[in-house]
């Protein structure tokens, strides 16, 4: 398994996440953070999707996840990629 750790989830420690939703999003929309990176894919039929990375910890990761719904974006996935961040 590349690029994973046996580094558990908490509250309170940061992790990198992937989140994907549908459409185009412009970090302008996102106003979030200067880390986050948002690259646009073309899912199935040329249709775009937003991917965000971003290092967050639990409370971060539930408001940027109530901003993307209070945009109204439907959440395609949210993954955690399991690293130690220090």
């Amino acid at each position: 398994m590349t690029g994973t750790s046996t580094t558990q989830l908490t509250l309170d420690r940061p992790a990198r996440y992937q989140i994907t939703v549908p459409g185009k999003l412009e970090k302008s929309q996102l106003y979030w953070d200067e880390m986050t990176r948002i690259v646009i894919d073309w899912e199935n039929e040329n249709q775009p999707v937003s991917v965000l990375t971003c290092t967050l910890d639990q409370a971060a990761l539930i408001g940027l996840l109530r901003r993307l719904y209070g945009m109204g974006l439907p959440l395609i996935s949210v993954v955690s990629i399991t690293e130690d961040i220090e």
